[in-house]
């Protein structure tokens, strides 16, 4: 465990350096042309040296893998499109390994457990191996069938999560240490948020009770249907469920060949999703065409079965509310509260310009007010490029995030969006989305009502101090207590005291470095000292590394 744990460490080391060398070390020699004319095929490069290494070691690596493709606020999209072709699968464990802990968590011996059970998997991921099976007469009457999948995780998986675990979160303490990274994200929390979906997934009572919810929810939805759960036969390390298989979602031909229309399906599908997530607020997070599955029904119908949970996804109230805020102050076009809902939602980084964002959101507003999609995509190039050199600092430093709350929603979402263009590739997925979206603003009947209603009562209290706050202002004004804050001014006093404490560090560096060497010469062990902790002083005068 300890070799996997310094190959990992190693690879991220190695790809940390690299991009400190090419992003900002070459810059300051003047190469900024040379290295953006490599850099989307060195970004695809590190990304296939990643799957390499992910496919060897399995384990969690794979899943940050895919975990990774989702954070398009953090990663470029060079990377995040090698990374969403990580497929979960490994070579199997033999069967020999598996057969002992599938006694052992069940307290049977398998001849006991099962009618029969075929010892070669049909799917074998970084977690667990998936298997089929009969269920004894007896259970199979309770059931209404015999036919099983059997989910066992690895022999030992916890002690490797554990170790990936532990080395994630040590890359996840140097990001947070880079200012190139600090500033766009929170290192440290996506590696727990990661930590959190991985724990869960190795605990199967857990997605047992995600299937249950979910079966709850869509109980009287006869389009919908997911597997019945064999709890005589499942415990934390075995999952026992009926076998749903049908046409896999994505067999467009296979589809036509049932009689089933792939248009259809890709707008079910769509509705069935929004529907969870505006209407249950508790959705699939990984809807990706393995986990779908399609059966005729009758003569002119057919059902969507869904398949693996889990990761699955909340909506808190939260959320919707500060969802249902952002919605009302796009409606009303008011910039400001579109700014402020950002924040509350957490979609803008602590560092953001929130000044020249309003003004950026004041512009798209009067220029782009009101004008539909069709007549939006038939705008001159020009205007946008405009646009885009108007706020051109602003574009620069893309002052959002996807916070934790958004990333299982962004993920199912994407996800949706390459299933339905798959069936369909005409559909929009924005049109399906409508009609639940709307469920933001009149949830149960009147949502729209008491919210516009608090936010007049928040209006009417500020109109209603405003007087107050006048004489306030202008009694600063006459005790010369009024600073004006001027955008511009700001970002070259911040380039300014950033550049004099980068020139410090040089200075320091430079000491530590000459004296380091000097001690050498003569022998001296404090001399590597020295020449150690001229380190940290050299990588924050090149701006690659903070002093918090």
């Amino acid at each position: 465990m300890k070799s996997r744990y310094r190959r990992i460490l190693r690879f991220a080391a190695l790809a940390l350096l690299q991009t400190w060398w090419f992003e900002l070390a070459l810059p300051k020699f003047g190469l900024k042309g040379f290295v953006a004319k490599g850099r989307l095929n060195r970004y695809k490069k590190l990304a296939r040296k990643f799957g390499v290494l992910a496919l060897d070691l399995g384990g969690l690596i794979i899943k940050a893998g895919q975990f990774a493709s989702s954070r398009l606020d953090v990663l470029p999209q060079s990377i995040t499109a090698e990374l969403e072709s990580l497929q979960d699968e490994v070579a199997p464990v033999p069967f020999d390994r598996i057969r002992p802990q599938l006694e052992s968590e069940l307290g049977l011996a398998l001849d006991l457990a099962f009618a029969s059970f075929d010892s070669t998997p049909i799917a074998s991921a970084s977690l667990g191996q998936v298997y089929r099976a009969n269920l004894s007469e007896s259970l199979a009457a309770d059931f209404g069938g015999s036919a099983v999948v059997v989910k066992v995780l690895r022999p030992g998986i916890e002690e490797i999560v554990e170790v990936d675990l532990k080395a994630l979160r040590k890359v996840g303490q140097w990001l947070s240490r880079i200012k190139l990274v600090s500033r766009r994200t929170d290192a440290p929390a996506i590696i727990e948020e990661f930590a959190m979906v991985s724990l869960e997934e190795i605990d199967y009572f857990h997605e047992a009770g995600n299937l249950e919810r979910f079966k709850t929810n869509h109980e009287s939805d006869p389009h919908v249907d997911s597997p019945l759960i064999i709890w005589e036969r499942t415990a934390r390390r075995v999952l026992t469920l009926s076998d749903v298989s049908a046409i896999k979602i994505s067999d467009v031909d296979a589809l036509v060949a049932a009689g089933i229309n792939p248009n259809t399906v890709a707008a079910e599908l769509a509705r069935i999703t929004f529907e969870q997530i505006f209407t249950h607020g508790y959705f699939h997070a990984d809807p990706h065409p393995g986990n779908i599955f399609v059966s005729k029904v009758g003569e002119d119908d057919f059902q969507i079965t869904f398949i693996d949970f889990g990761m699955m996804g909340e909506i808190s109230d939260e959320l919707r509310n500060g969802l249902q805020k952002f919605l009302i102050a796009l409606v009303s076009r008011d910039a400001r509260a579109c700014v402020i809902s950002m924040q509350k939602l957490g979609v803008l980084l602590p560092s953001a310009d929130t000044v020249e964002l309003e003004r950026a959101i004041i512009a798209l507003f009067e220029r782009f007010g009101g004008v539909g999609v069709a007549e939006l995509t038939q705008t001159d190039p020009e205007e946008f490029r405009q646009l885009a050199l108007q706020f051109s600092d602003l574009l620069r430093t893309l002052p959002f995030q996807l916070p934790e709350d958004f990333l299982l929603l962004f993920r199912s979402v994407s996800l949706l969006s390459g299933v339905t263009s798959a069936l369909n590739r005409d559909f929009n997925m924005w049109d399906a989305v409508d009609p639940f979206a709307r469920t933001l603003l009149n949830g149960g009947g009147n949502s729209t009502i008491k919210a516009i209603g608090r936010e007049a009562l928040s209006f009417a209290a500020t109109l209603a101090g405003l007087p107050a706050r006048m004489d306030s202002v202008l009694t600063r004004i006459d005790q010369g207590l009024v600073s004006i804050r001027i955008p511009e001014v700001e970002k070259s006093l911040r380039r300014i005291d950033g550049s004099a404490r980068r020139i410090t560090s040089a200075i320091i560096f430079a000491v530590l470095l000459l004296g380091g060497v000097a001690l050498r010469i003569y022998g001296d062990d404090l001399g590597n000292l020295l020449l150690v902790a001229s380190a940290p002083f050299l990588l924050h005068a090149t701006g690659l590394f903070r002093f918090k």
